[in-house]
């Protein structure tokens, strides 16, 4: 599975699929009928304006479009301006795995949400990621790294990280085997054939 898969809805992906388990804070916007049952504090059976119930994401979303928004979200705590502060001041010293497993994956969704946050979720996505990618692949490159590492950094970072592992691994292989086995390919060998009883026919 390609990293990619990661930012983007996809039904075999389970990295996707836990992402949107991640439960958000809403508001209700308007009366939902029949919805009652969602808020356990509340005996009615209708969901009325004003009600704050937590929904996960795959939930929220469909629930807050642009033009007809059923509920209002908030942003989890740690993609707002106090957090993102944090991470502008020096993103590196953070264990984002804490904040969330998802934190990437997850801040993708919330960005496109009609929210007042959302607007600056995708700088700061983007500028935690910039300052965080080379200590990352440093760690990769580094054979003594703490074996902590796997569990201290969000999916994305760890699956680059894996990744960064493997191909220093992979080519450290390589290098061993030094370049005396490259021989030249047999298509290559038969053009060059071709080549010369052309020249030679000539």
């Amino acid at each position: 599975m390609s990293l990619a898969c990661s930012y983007m809805p996809d039904y075999f992906s389970l990295t996707d699929i836990l992402c949107t388990e991640e439960r958000i804070s809403c508001r209700i916007e308007v009366t939902l009928s029949r919805l009652g049952f969602l808020d356990l504090s509340s005996e009615s059976k209708d969901l009325k304006p004003g009600t704050k119930l937590e929904l996960p994401l795959w939930l929220a979303q469909p629930l807050n479009k642009a033009r007809e928004s059923y509920v209002n979200i908030d942003i989890p705590k740690t993609y707002k301006d106090g957090y993102r502060e944090i991470l502008l001041a020096d993103a590196c010293t953070v264990e984002l795995n804490k904040w969330n497993p998802y934190y990437y994956e997850l801040g993708m969704y919330l960005r496109k949400f009609n929210n007042s946050d959302s607007e600056m979720l995708t700088d700061s996505l983007l500028l935690t990621f910039r300052s965080r990618f080379r200590l990352v692949m440093d760690w990769a490159q580094n054979p003594i790294s703490d074996p902590r590492l796997n569990s201290l950094l969000p999916r994305l970072e760890r699956d680059l990280f894996l990744t960064g592992k493997k191909a220093k691994l992979q080519l450290n292989e390589w290098l061993r085997k030094g370049s005396n086995l490259i021989k030249t390919s047999q298509s290559a060998i038969n053009l060059k054939k071709r080549k010369r009883t052309d020249y030679e026919l000539d």
